[in-house]
């Protein structure tokens, strides 16, 4: 077994063919992705089988999703112990000149004081600026 089906199985998820493509893929890239990007990199592919291939992994918290206001959903890799918890969310950072998204995984989001009976599920924290690349 290779370390993508390992992987795979370790969020017990059954190593297709397609799943195995997706997440070597994935894994393969330095920014987030959005479905659009997928579809470019697997022509062939049918959209609805790259959406639920992408829904599967974030069911299983494999990736996250990032809402970084470019209209797109874009979607990266989970670190390995990550189980999706507020404690466990990170920064992103959204060039606004090139519209690639990185993950700040270095810094994670502040436990905050919330009111009496709020339950945090979910963060969403993005920084926009030029990234390194643009500055070039």
């Amino acid at each position: 077994m290779n370390e993508i089906e390992s992987k795979l199985e370790a969020r017990k998820i059954r190593p297709t063919a397609m799943r195995i493509l997706v997440l070597q893929y994935l894994t393969q890239q330095d920014t987030a992705v959005s479905l659009k990007s997928l579809e470019l990199a697997f022509e062939k592919a049918d959209t609805s089988t790259l959406f639920r291939t992408l829904k599967t992994f974030e069911d299983h918290k494999l990736v996250h999703r990032i809402e970084d206001g470019s209209g797109q959903t874009k979607y990266a890799l989970c670190l390995q112990h990550c189980q999706c918890r507020p404690q466990d969310q990170h920064y992103h950072f959204h060039c606004i000149q090139c519209e690639e998204t990185y993950c700040l995984t270095a810094n994670t989001v502040p436990q905050l004081d919330l009111p009496a009976n709020f339950t945090l599920k979910q963060a969403n924290l993005v920084l926009k600026g030029i990234c390194a690349h643009c500055q070039l």
